[in-house]
């Protein structure tokens, strides 16, 4: 009888083992790290290297946009400087002296991937950058991102750096995606406004499947030479809500569009199949 108790519980260790062995082995992802929570209630469908930190690149920029969201009037008026305006990378682009509003940089933040728009918004949230990336990482450590660490705003990684893992970004996503502004903004496809000095902008959402697949109701792109593809992107169908996270991902998007798949099965409900052509096409002066 001892002995027989002594191997149940072994047994229990291998059947639970071999069970998450077959799910994860029903989906296939190119990613390094990547994870697929349950956004309603944080249950993890589908993991591979989700706690181990990774550059990020512009991804960081869901954290920017949720602190300042949290912390700014949208329609306050943002003054451009000129460090904000030099910022190399993705750019709105913005003009030193020009004036917009928060919303309007936030826009630009999360649709164009502006990392000038990062810098505008850390230095008119906080008063400079150094201190808008404290509240950066004080509202990771709030929300339980144990293994996150920024260090700017933008995901740039030629000076600074930040890290996280997909388990931590999920977790990040969840908290931001209750937020109604940020829902809003992270849903849009385009978004057109005009500066003080007259410059108008139109912004395409970079995210593909935001773009083309109507279940996917928002998320945020990145890459740089040393993180290489990021990819976060949530999708709703029928009450559920899944959110999938990718760490160097050299093929993303099908990635993501296997992980829903493959999700939303687990709770009887069924997708329509749609063709790769369909999400890979791109708009015309699209990057990532």
């Amino acid at each position: 009888m001892k002995k027989l108790l002594l191997i149940l519980p072994i047994l229990a260790i291998f059947f639970i083992s071999a069970f998450s062995l077959r799910a994860n082995a029903q989906v296939e992802t190119s990613a390094r790290n990547a994870v697929l929570i349950n956004g309603n209630t944080g249950e993890i469908l589908y993991e591979k290297n989700a706690y181990s930190p990774h550059l990020i690149a512009s991804i960081t920029k869901i954290m920017t946009a949720i602190v300042a969201i949290e912390a700014a009037d949208l329609d306050s008026e943002v003054v451009i400087s000129e460090e904000a305006a030099q910022q190399v990378g993705s750019a709105c682009p913005l003009t030193a002296g020009d004036v917009l509003t928060l919303r309007d940089l936030l826009y630009c933040l999360m649709l164009r991937s502006g990392n000038d728009a990062a810098w505008a918004i850390g230095e008119f949230v906080a008063g400079n950058v150094d201190d808008f990336v404290k509240l950066m990482n004080q509202k990771a450590a709030a929300i339980g991102m144990e293994q996150t660490e920024f260090g700017n705003p933008s995901g740039l990684d030629e000076v600074t750096e930040n890290y996280s893992t997909a388990y931590d970004m999920a977790i990040l996503m969840q908290y931001a995606m209750n937020n109604k502004d940020f829902r809003e903004l992270v849903n849009a496809t385009t978004y057109e406004t005009t500066s003080t000095l007259g410059i108008p902008y139109n912004w395409i959402n970079k995210h593909r499947l935001v773009r083309n697949v109507e279940w996917v109701v928002g998320g945020k792109t990145g890459f740089t030479q040393r993180a290489r593809r990021t990819l976060v992107t949530v999708a709703e169908k029928d009450g559920v809500q899944l959110i999938a996270v990718t760490l160097n991902a050299p093929n993303d998007w099908e990635d993501h569009m296997n992980m829903f798949e493959y999700g939303f099965e687990q709770y009887g409900i069924e997708v329509p199949n749609i063709e790769p052509e369909q999400y890979l096409r791109k708009e015309e002066n699209e990057d990532y």
